[in-house]
């Protein structure tokens, strides 16, 4: 180790300013991931300046804690760290360079050694078989996204929102199967995004995950992109382009379980650090992992902590929380005897409650621009409700019944649809009891569930009008908008991790056509401010025709805050409906703007009316109607033009 005024390895941190943080930082979580694990920090000693690794872990039952790496040959006993109170270790070592590999050497309070431990707040990670960290400092990266980051606040329930949900290593590889790396990433995807008119991507877990077959769900280093797809400065690029082109990020954060793998936090100082150790509260019968312990406040200040760092070091602009059922409840997916009460008897995790409350009043506090969007399958009330009411803050939810009910629909064949018909009417009850997200998800193309086009019955034509006309219906209903890649490709078979997408589908005009079809409707649902600005409004929707189950029409429409209004129609079997007159609360013109059934669709161009003025003919108890054609198996958009003004 090269010396620097004879300073190579100080042990006694308090000694000098700036290498020991307060315990106020330490426990302030917008600052805690600036201090903790491995940090690039320099000082003055003895006049002159001094640049090295410190480093900070917290181990409060280890009975010793070493720094090994390749700067030591791994050897356990050349830079022991020292304890300091609140279980505190640390040790600064001089000249160590960025990108230099290490692990932490922990004894336990028996004095047995334990398998050497990846950084839980390291930035930067190598894959198997080492699972090394990586010494990386921050700020080398230079952002160029400052107009996004310096943009208004705006009311995003208020906005169109359409996500498309990516998983990285498997959109798209190169010529020899090879992942394509983040920068690679930015210049194939970003021109896809504007073209296909989508305004966030949604990244299934980029932090560091030691098994690539858990799609990142199973994640070890929190603080880490993973290494598999490139450098942390590489991902920022990605996050920066993408800002640059005016599209957002959105990554999936995973706070409800962490693996058992022996470089990670379980067992970590040698005592369930991070979870409780009752196997009824710590850990999960269905994934095989730990449940963090959030009656910790260490766990407490790491999840937060942890949150606030994609937004303030990789300016993220929202995280979606993966499995929040599973943390709101006590008993989720556990049988009688299984599970251990609250203390007032009850099933909900109020430790897991408190810090999903803060975790969201920490981030719309420092990021007024963010979003935080729940995945939560259960009734919980106020998922999507400010904390201040009661509720956990979050700023949307998605809308998982909407997504089953409206499947199992698409699912029967259009003979019996008339006998599922509140299947698609009922979650109408619901639909603004939260901020929704209307998700098709990479979970309903996996597992043997088909994919979206091997839902829908019928023959091949069947299938993909059916298809069309569902997308159609989805980009009408309230709610944000979030689509799993390859659903614009149509593709016969399920999501494959081990695979890119099906792109040479897009040779089949029927595929092509159910990806202009998707283009268009994000670009419909951005350009009609009806269709968007009431999402979470019962004032931004009206039904037109909501009991016709005997033909399977479904009509509404969608009102904007001056009283723009967009009229939606569903036609859900294959029969054509000529002559078909809708009642209308308002005198107009509708002009016809997007049909699915069009040849641009690859459709059968059945003849519509392209416009239509009302007549003072009664329907549905309204005195004003409409006389339209609605093609087979489609959804038809028309524009309301007020012709008194």
């Amino acid at each position: 180790m090269k010396l620097v005024v004879n300073v190579a390895v100080i042990h006694n941190l308090e000694a000098y300013p700036g290498l020991m943080p307060s315990m106020e930082t330490l426990h302030t979580p917008k600052l805690m991931h600036t201090e903790m694990g491995a940090q690039c920090v320099s000082f003055t000693y003895a006049g002159k300046p001094i640049a090295g690794v410190r480093f900070l872990i917290f181990a409060p039952h280890a009975s010793k804690v070493s720094v090994i790496g390749d700067f030591n040959d791994w050897n356990t006993n050349d830079h022991a760290l020292r304890q300091f109170d609140a279980g505190l270790w640390g040790v600064f070592i001089a000249d160590l360079n960025v990108g230099e590999r290490y692990k932490f050497a922990i004894v336990d309070s028996n004095g047995k050694s334990l398998p050497h431990k990846a950084d839980p707040w390291g930035a930067h990670a190598e894959q198997y078989p080492s699972f090394a960290s990586l010494v990386y400092q921050q700020d080398s990266y230079q952002w160029q996204d400052d107009s996004w980051q310096q943009r208004a606040v705006t009311e995003k329930h208020k906005q169109a929102l359409s996500f498309y949900e990516l998983h990285v290593g498997s959109w798209l590889r190169d010529e020899n199967d090879a992942f394509l790396n983040y920068r690679q990433l930015a210049a194939k995807l970003i021109p896809y995004l504007q073209k296909m008119h989508y305004t966030h991507v949604e990244l299934m877990p980029i932090s560091e995950h030691p098994f690539y077959g858990s799609w990142g769900y199973q994640p070890i280093g929190l603080f880490a992109p993973t290494s598999r797809f490139g450098h942390p400065d590489d991902f920022k690029f990605f996050v920066d382009q993408c800002h640059q082109a005016g599209i957002g990020v959105i990554i999936d954060w995973v706070p409800a379980h962490f693996p058992a793998d022996d470089h990670g936090l379980a067992n970590f100082d040698g005592t369930p650090l991070f979870n409780d150790p009752d196997p009824k509260r710590g850990w999960h019968q269905d994934w095989h992992s730990y449940i963090y312990d959030c009656g910790k406040d260490h766990v407490q200040r790491f999840l937060v902590s942890n949150s606030l760092y994609w937004f303030e070091q990789f300016h993220v602009d929202g995280i979606r929380v993966d499995a929040v059922a599973s943390m709101l409840y006590l008993d989720y997916s556990r049988n009688d005897g299984e599970w251990i009460p609250n203390c007032d008897g009850g099933n909900h995790n109020y430790d897991t409650i408190k810090v999903l409350k803060w975790m969201n009043e920490e981030i719309y506090y420092h990021f007024p621009n963010a979003m935080t969007i729940a995945e939560e399958s259960t009734a919980y009330p106020g998922v999507s409700k400010p904390t201040f009411l009661g509720g956990l803050g979050f700023g949307f939810k998605w809308n998982m019944g909407w997504m089953h009910d409206s499947l199992n629909y698409m699912q029967e064949e259009p003979i019996n649809r008339k006998y599922h018909h509140d299947s698609i009417t009922f979650p109408l009850v619901y639909a603004f009891s939260e901020n929704y997200v209307l998700a098709l998800s990479h979970d309903e193309v996996v597992y043997g569930k088909g994919s979206l086009l091997a839902k829908m019955p019928g023959d091949t034509w069947q299938q993909f009008a059916n298809l069309r006309a569902y997308m159609g219906y989805m980009y009408g209903q309230p709610g944000k908008k979030l689509n799993f890649m390859g659903a614009e490709l149509a593709q016969s078979r399920e999501w494959d991790h081990d695979t890119q997408l099906d792109w040479a589908l897009l040779q089949d005009p029927k595929n092509a056509g159910v990806q202009q079809l998707i283009a268009d409707l994000n670009q419909l649902y951005q350009n009609e401010t009806a269709l968007y600005q009431l999402d979470c409004d019962p004032a931004g929707f009206e039904w037109r025709l909501q009991d016709n189950n005997t033909e399977s029409v479904l009509a509404h429409e969608r009102i904007s805050e001056s009283g723009e209004r967009i009229l939606v129609i569903s036609n859900f079997t294959p029969i054509p409906r000529d002559n078909f007159r809708i009642g209308i609360p308002n005198a107009g013109r509708y002009e016809l703007v997007l049909n699915t059934d069009s040849a641009c669709y690859a459709g059968s161009h059945y003849p519509v009316v392209s416009s239509a003025e009302s007549e003072k003919i009664q329907s549905q108890g309204l005195a004003d109607s409409l006389r339209l054609t609605l093609p087979p198996l489609s959804t038809v958009f028309y524009r309301w033009h007020n012709m008194t003004k």
